[in-house]
């Protein structure tokens, strides 16, 4: 797609959002061609009342007193129509990029894993956040300009057709010369400003990368690199915004040079019909203030140029977010409290389709049955997870609950039946009641209270400031502390199915073994998938698969695995060498 295709294309879908508000669009139309017309009939009274000055001792001070106070009264209320339709430019644009931020928001909800994975969370937050922004300064500023440009040029051009034919033609047939300079000028702009918006995605990636892990940063030294690789965006965007800000600066400057010699032209011209006495000093007064009337437009529109061009920018990238294609659509059936049986049948699946990762995987979970999987890292322990959640979908075969095919019902009804906790945590900005009960938001204190003493995270839930009503974000807790947190969610809704990957990873070995009781208690009669590194923590499995570049290599419980003296053996046994 060229560059002037792609400006016009994101133009005409910024240009359907703004047509959802008409009404608001046509009062501001309205108001700026009341405030136009008022503003361009005052040089005709200043042109009357220049013509109330004969000469000397013979001045018509009445007739001069009466255009001076119409005057002022056009000022005063154009003043005001300019107000009310700068007043709804501003909620036009908040609102048009209010819904294109909503638009957004709602496709990141609706998109696959597979684009939130191979995306930087900075250059997704800075589509979102920053480029809406950059759109929202244009619009407000291009709606501004353009009404009131579009409007005082038609007009302008009524009012000298009424004054003097001949002039009139000749600053039209002299425009097109302004318009040509600003095209030429604007068509190198568009790619650079895409090129900055792009870069700018790239560097705020880098620094939330940096800031995010800074203790790892600073751990192995990588600050100097860090630096390197920013400096090498910084130098792009400084590259980038130069070359889009050089040539859209020239657009301003040299349609004025244009609209001055078409100025000049029209002193000239009109100086001329003076002597001839086919003009009044006062018509040529009126023609100047609207030659120059009608080009200021034209030099406004062109600084507008700049913004709007880095707007179109910044919104190509939003659009191109909301364009993304959003993983399969749901279905409309719900699937009940499950009993847990889990059926997996010929199931293959890969992240790229060159690299294969999971190769007819079958596998039959009755109710109740705890499945221990492990193998070294990257055999596809968590991917498997990830297919049972439905957070990615098979390439071939298929997945069942209860006799029920998991693409068959919806994605919600699936994943209420499972309760997750994994190595990675995540806890919201809020009070810590509402991080427990995310899943639950109607739970009880005494509910919450219970599930926090099972998960062992009262102990320090307590000794908060506002205990349950303490704020926490991110920052707030160590890693242990989040976990038993996440712990507690799971704790609090009891679903018929576990999945707990790495659940206890970062916590301590006396508070691990606690926790251990609470989830073998909690375990009771739901099927539950454990994925763990320590062997030691799924003894107790009914079944214990040995997973291996994406396929079960072998299957059994602890003591039968032990006794082949297979992988598993030998994955055990170099364990506790290793706590020798």
């Amino acid at each position: 797609m060229s560059k002037k295709t792609g400006s016009i294309t994101t133009l005409k879908k910024v240009l359907n959002i703004i047509g959802r508000y008409k009404i608001m669009l046509v009062l501001s139309i309205v108001m700026a061609a009341l405030s136009v017309v008022l503003q361009l009939y005052i040089p005709i009274l200043f042109g009357d009342a220049i013509d109330g000055i004969v000469s000397s001792g013979h001045v018509d001070f009445e007739l001069i007193g009466t255009f001076l106070s119409k005057t002022l009264v056009l000022i005063v209320i154009a003043g005001l129509a300019s107000w009310i339709m700068s007043f709804i430019n501003n909620k036009l644009a908040y609102r048009v990029v209010r819904d294109i931020r909503a638009k957004a928001i709602r496709r990141i909800q609706r998109l696959p894993l597979s684009f939130i994975d191979s995306h930087s969370t900075g250059d997704i937050v800075g589509r979102v956040i920053t480029d809406t922004d950059q759109l929202s300064d244009g619009l407000l500023l291009g709606f501004t300009q353009l009404f009131s440009g579009v409007v005082t040029i038609l007009v302008t051009i009524g009012f000298m057709f009424s004054k003097n034919v001949t002039i009139s033609v000749m600053v039209i047939a002299l425009t097109p010369v302004s318009f040509f300079v600003a095209r030429f000028i604007s068509t190198h702009t568009y790619m650079m400003f895409k090129k900055q918006t792009t870069t700018r995605g790239k560097q705020t990636a880098l620094i939330e990368e940096m800031i995010g892990s800074q203790k790892v940063v600073k751990a192995f030294g990588y600050e100097g690199k860090a630096l390197e690789r920013f400096e090498v965006l910084n130098k792009e965007l400084q590259e980038y915004s130069r070359k889009a800000l050089f040539y859209s600066s020239l657009t301003n400057p040299s349609t004025r040079a244009v609209n001055n010699v078409i100025y000049a032209l029209v002193a000239l011209v009109g100086a001329l019909k003076i002597m001839s006495g086919s003009l009044t000093v006062g018509g040529l007064s009126v023609l100047l203030a609207y030659a120059n009337q009608y080009m200021k437009p034209f030099n406004d529109i062109s600084s507008v140029i700049t913004e709007l061009q880095n707007a179109l920018a910044c919104a190509a990238r939003v659009f191109e977010l909301i364009e993304e294609k959003p993983e399969k659509k749901d279905s409309p059936q719900t699937m009940d409290m499950a009993k847990g049986n889990v059926k997996i049948d010929d199931v293959s699946f890969s992240y790229v389709k060159d690299k294969k990762l999971i190769e007819h995987f079958s596998l039959d979970v009755s109710p109740g049955t705890r499945v221990a999987i492990v193998g070294p890292t990257g055999c596809g322990k968590t991917t498997f997870i990830n297919l049972l959640m439905r957070f990615y979908d098979v390439n071939s075969g298929r997945i069942s609950v209860d006799d029920w095919r998991i693409t068959d019902v919806s994605r919600h009804s699936l994943r209420k039946n499972y309760g997750m906790v994994l190595q990675e945590t995540w806890i919201k900005n809020g009070t810590i009641r509402e991080n427990i009960a995310f899943g639950k938001p109607d739970a009880t204190d005494e509910e919450i209270i219970r599930a926090a003493k099972d998960a062992h995270s009262w102990s320090f839930i307590r000794r908060m400031p506002d205990k349950l009503d303490t704020v926490i974000n991110d920052n707030s807790l160590s890693q242990g502390q989040k976990q038993l947190l996440c712990i507690t969610r799971v704790m609090l809704l009891l679903p018929p199915m576990l999945i707990l990957d790495e659940a206890t990873s970062s916590i301590d070995t006396r508070t691990e073994v606690r926790i251990q009781k609470a989830f073998d208690k909690m375990m009771q009669g739901r099927t539950s998938f454990i994925v763990a590194h320590r062997l030691s923590t799924i003894r107790n499995a009914d079944v214990i698969l040995v997973m291996k570049d994406g396929s079960i290599i072998e299957q059994g419980d602890h003591e039968t695995l032990l006794a082949k003296g297979g992988f598993y053996s030998k994955l055990y046994n170099s364990q506790w060498e290793h706590t020798a």
